[in-house]
């Protein structure tokens, strides 16, 4: 069972950092910025964070720099609002998915491809 309480732990982390994300206040830190997922390592010591920002892969990298100063603080909300045992060491990881899904569907939309489910049957 401990693959389970792995990613439970891993969902717990990622919607946390999420609300900690909103509260930081460091003109770095991207307020657009999404926690895409997380890893962690099967002794839960340590944490991958991928964060991506709608505003590019450039800021995500600067937010990262952000994320990275801030770690400690971070860390230790983790540790007080999961009441853990431990609190993992934290890594954090700039992620273009989001840039990239968003440039996947505008070259769908210019190639005149309909959404999930649309029909272009009956349209004149």
């Amino acid at each position: 069972m401990p693959n389970f309480k792995n990613s439970r732990m891993a969902e717990d982390i990622k919607r946390e950092m999420t609300a900690i994300l909103r509260d930081l206040k460091d003109p770095r830190i991207d307020k657009m910025l999404t926690v895409v997922r997380t890893e962690l390592s099967g002794d839960m010591s340590a944490c991958k964070v991928y964060v991506s920002s709608f505003e590019g892969a450039e800021r995500t990298k600067e937010s990262v720099q952000g994320l990275k100063s801030a770690g400690g603080f971070i860390r230790r909300e983790l540790f007080h609002r999961l009441k853990m045992r431990k609190s993992p060491e934290l890594t954090f990881v700039a992620d273009n998915s989001i840039e990239r899904g968003a440039e996947i569907s505008r070259k769908l939309n210019e190639l005149g491809v309909s959404g999930i489910g649309g029909s272009d049957a009956g349209e004149e």
